[in-house]
């Protein structure tokens, strides 16, 4: 997750100008870009596809967490049918609280992932359809 459309343009390599018009027309938003990575990928999130998802949330938390960061904040959609195990603060703080420093609470999250979309070529590609609305 990035903080904005320049932060995540340190990640991607090669945008296209039609790309970068989607992406500046859907983030901040629910969607997950599949992007070429550039050379600034740190060695573990690299894959031999050669590409990183990356997102701009539209949640102000998030969004003041990676600015102060400074660099962006890895993240994941977590598989079961427990939503509130992941969602809720207290019951992420009840079951986290020995191994983590903080738990943040913005109050109850989504249930939904984001959409995810491949965008390594100009022929766009959901991946999984989420809580954005895609119309391409």
């Amino acid at each position: 997750m990035c903080c904005d459309l320049s932060h995540l343009s340190d990640f991607a390599r090669q945008i296209s100008n039609t790309t970068y018009r989607v992406l500046k027309e859907h983030l901040p938003g629910p969607y997950t870009f599949i992007l070429p990575a550039s050379k600034q990928v740190p060695k573990i999130l690299q894959s031999k596809k050669d590409t990183i998802g990356l997102r701009v949330p539209d949640n102000k938390i998030t969004h003041e967490l990676v600015k102060e960061l400074g660099h962006p904040i890895l993240s994941t959609t977590l598989p079961g049918d427990f939503v509130e195990d992941y969602t809720d603060p207290e019951i992420i703080y009840e079951k986290y609280k020995n191994l983590v420093d903080i738990v943040v609470d913005g109050g109850i999250g989504g249930s939904e992932p984001s959409t995810i979309i491949n965008c390594v070529d100009d022929a766009y590609e959901v991946i999984r359809m989420g809580a954005g609305e895609w119309e391409q």
